[in-house]
């Protein structure tokens, strides 16, 4: 894997650059082929909180995994592990579609071990729907009423796009808007 590590608010040694290398390089054992795409890593400091964002974008896949912990060297070990259940998941789900279809080299290697595949219709149950007129308003109102109602996100028709947009509260504090292209 090639890889590019940053530090925002934050130097990244050699040490931890050898660190985060050392354990994504575990991830490898689970792919047919090594990966050519360049894995991204952003190391930061926020709060407090020591807080690593790992990117590794595949063919038909982006894997994506952040975590936050008081000790850099334990957010590596977080992130790391919670890529390779992603990675396990997006296999099982593969392996068993390929199976079913005709049976096609898979881009993850079968290495046995055993995962609990869920039913589709387990993990996609739709338990709500909620339908509203969507009321033209600019991007600072729908931030308004999505903190009135007290959501993470709020949907909202752009008065100044005539388009259906998303604003949402990030991590951080602030606010991001998700449009269509």
């Amino acid at each position: 894997m090639r890889y590019n590590i940053r530090g925002q608010h934050i130097l990244v040694t050699d040490a931890l650059r050898e660190y985060v290398e050392k354990k994504l390089n575990r991830l490898e054992k689970y792919f047919e082929e090594p990966i050519t795409s360049e894995t991204n890593v952003t190391m930061s400091v926020t709060k407090g909180k020591h807080v690593i964002e790992v990117m590794i974008p595949l063919a038909s896949v982006i894997l994506r995994a952040e975590e936050k912990s008081e000790d850099m060297y334990a957010s590596i070990d977080l992130v790391v592990d919670k890529l390779e259940r992603q990675i396990r998941k997006h296999k099982t789900k593969l392996n068993n579609k390929f199976r079913r279809e005709s049976g096609i080299r898979t881009l993850f290697k079968d290495d046995g071990a055993a995962v609990r595949v869920l039913d589709e219709e387990e993990e996609y149950e739709l338990v709500r729907t909620k339908r509203f007129l969507l009321k033209p308003m600019d991007v600072e109102e729908a931030i308004l009423q999505m903190n009135m109602v007290g959501h993470s996100f709020f949907m909202f028709a752009n008065s100044e796009t005539k388009e259906v947009n998303v604003v949402y509260k990030r991590s951080d504090g602030k606010y991001g808007l998700i449009a269509a292209d």
